[in-house]
């Protein structure tokens, strides 16, 4: 039971640092651009991973084959490769509509890869649980509220940002596929050595970073890196381990919620009832997508 209460917060605190990450991204769109921004928080995601990484290959001795120890590694750069890839395009388009999108709208429409995620399994063989079919109409319906204006005008970053939505479920997939098969923290640091220098092409491509932008946005760079990735990723790992995953589902929902509390305290975000209504029905689809309703004789 006492392990279950920790996991549970464990999970928690990962929804609450992933939810003010948002506020995190909106806020350093004011000082450089958001291909810089992404190359130095998933570097020092990477980096804060070292000292994990380190901690496992010390903790006990390693009587691995040279064989296995290459096999391994040739599976380890493939996992990374893959969900590094996946992720690159879920964070570059994401980063880039923060420019445009507020941080309460950005975590629910992200939110939507929770229920994406179970659509794209069935076309990888996967059956589809009648409940989803519920919550996919009652997220477009939340997310028609939530991004098009009454007079029938839409903002083109809400869609990118569902597509954006779109590659973090197929990241999720990814990951959970490789996930058995190399050591996860390892995947995890090299998908954002990935996404750091793919990142850094965009960047040197179409911005000019300097020193003192980045001295000015380290607040918002170094709580990204290291919290959003680098210690929320533990949690999750740590949460996970003694929580039922429907219920670490659900618990880490509440990014979202916590996306547009974070935007509302901090950056004096205002959501219209209208679009109150949409987060409401949207968290909701997530939940019905994720909770087991047992049939009562």
């Amino acid at each position: 039971m006492k392990n279950k209460l920790v996991g549970n917060l464990a999970l928690f605190l990962t929804a609450l640092i992933w939810g003010l990450g948002f506020v995190a991204q909106r806020s350093g769109m004011e000082f450089i651009g958001p291909f810089t921004f992404n190359t130095v928080r998933s570097f020092l995601g990477a980096l804060s991973l070292v000292p994990l990484i380190l901690w496992v290959k010390y903790s006990k001795p390693d009587n691995r084959s040279d064989k296995r120890k290459l096999v391994q590694r040739i599976g380890l750069l493939r996992a990374g490769t893959y969900c590094g890839l996946a992720l690159f395009m879920a964070m570059t388009i994401q980063q880039y509509c923060m420019q445009y999108v507020g941080a309460g709208k950005a975590g629910f429409i992200t939110a939507l890869y929770i229920i994406l995620v179970p659509i794209m399994s069935v076309f990888m063989g996967a059956k589809i649980a009648k409940r989803v079919y519920l919550s996919v109409i009652m997220a477009v319906y939340g997310l028609y509220l939530l991004c098009f204006q009454p007079d029938g005008k839409y903002d083109i970053y809400d869609l990118l940002m569902l597509i954006s939505a779109f590659f973090y479920g197929l990241q999720i997939i990814l990951v959970n596929k490789y996930a058995k098969l190399v050591h996860p923290i390892k995947a995890s640091a090299t998908q954002f050595l990935v996404v750091g220098a793919l990142s850094a092409i965009l960047m040197l491509l179409f911005e000019t970073p300097n020193l003192s932008s980045l001295v000015d946005c380290s607040v918002p760079l170094l709580y990204a890196g290291f919290f959003a990735c680098g210690l929320a990723y533990s949690l999750q790992m740590f949460g996970q381990k003694y929580t039922l995953p429907i219920l670490a589902t659900l618990i880490l929902c509440l990014e979202s919620v916590f996306a547009v509390i974070g935007g509302a305290l901090i950056l004096g975000e205002v959501l219209t009832v209208r679009e109150i209504v949409g987060c409401v029905l949207m968290i909701g689809a997530v939940i019905i997508a994720n909770t087991k309703m047992e049939q009562r004789l």
